[in-house]
Parts: C-alpha cells; structure tokens; sequence
C-alpha cells in the first residue's frame, strides 16, 4: 500500500485539479480554498480539534489524519469543494453532480459511525 499521509496537501490537490506541482501562479487561491474546505470539516466535527489549515506546500495529509487512517475520503471532499469553488464545469447538472457528491460526503462523515 502507498504512503499516502506523507504527500503534501498542497502537491496532491493540484495533483486531482491537473496543475503540476512547478506551476505555482494560482497556489494561494487553491490554499484558500483548501483552507475553506478544512474549516467546513471542523465544523462538522470531522479531523483535528483545532481547525487545521495549510499555509504552503509542506503540510502533509498525515498532519491532519493524525493517528487515524479512516479519513482518507477526506481528500476527495476537499478535491470536490476545489473543484466546484476553483474551476467549476460549465454545464449546470455537472455543477449539481459535485454538489450532490459534496452532501453525500458531508452526511457520510457526520451520520456514519466511525471508529
């Protein structure tokens, strides 16, 4: 199984988004929307206490798992609100289809057990 806790947050989002990791010109709005979504998480009572945010390309996905490997969907959430915040589909029912992913994520990690 792949290390996935140690790949910066920063590298692999943009990684989904289809931005390679050397083009650096839109890395503070996708921080800020990266950061959006993680306070989204902390209200819903999913990850660290504390609200978590990254402020550069060193934060890392075991930063905020901590100890815990049943977060790893997490990283789809947040890749889903990016994409609906930073580069939104044209077409109307694609937008609904991130939003509708989005909910599902949301109830899923709020009304699931989790361990």
């Amino acid at each position: 199984m792949v290390d996935t806790l140690s790949d910066s947050i920063l590298t692999s989002t943009k990684r989904l988004l289809g931005l390679e990791d050397t083009y650096t010109n839109f890395d503070p709005d996708i921080i800020t929307h990266i950061n959006s979504a993680f306070t989204t998480l902390n209200q819903l009572g999913i990850g660290p206490k504390e609200c978590f945010s990254i402020a550069t390309k060193v934060a890392e996905w075991g930063d905020f798992f901590g100890e815990r490997d049943d977060l790893e969907f997490v990283k789809t959430y947040i890749y889903l609100k990016l994409r609906l915040a930073f580069d939104p589909p044209l077409m109307g029912y694609l937008v609904e289809a991130l939003k509708t992913q989005i909910l599902e994520y949301e109830w899923r990690m709020t009304c699931l057990p989790i361990p």
